[in-house]
């Protein structure tokens, strides 16, 4: 599973909600150039004690682990969602320009 978090009202939120099935493509824009693109139906939670779990863990990994606890925090609240996207199909390509 890929897991992430996003707000409720963005677009990205509004979206997911009206329709559960998705695509999220990753690109390395330096040469030689890669991709992956998964597609799959997501699964949405609004548990603020499993969003704290995750978006500790996300802030951990992208803020370090001292920023961790606050990050987590900050975004476990009301009007957010934790995402999961159960893949389906995925593609991915490297060194396209190779």
């Amino acid at each position: 599973s890929i897991v992430f978090t996003t707000g409720a009202e963005t677009l990205k939120g509004r979206s997911i909600r009206r329709e559960p099935r998705v695509c999220l493509c990753v690109d390395d824009e330096r040469p030689p150039f890669s991709f992956v693109t998964v597609d799959g139906k997501v699964e949405i939670s609004e548990d603020l004690d499993e969003l704290l779990v995750w978006a500790m863990r996300i802030g951990g990994r992208y803020m370090g682990a001292e920023s961790a606890d606050a990050y987590g925090r900050r975004n476990a609240v009301p009007g957010e969602l934790l995402v999961r996207l159960r893949p389906a199909h995925v593609v991915a390509h490297a060194a396209i320009a190779d």
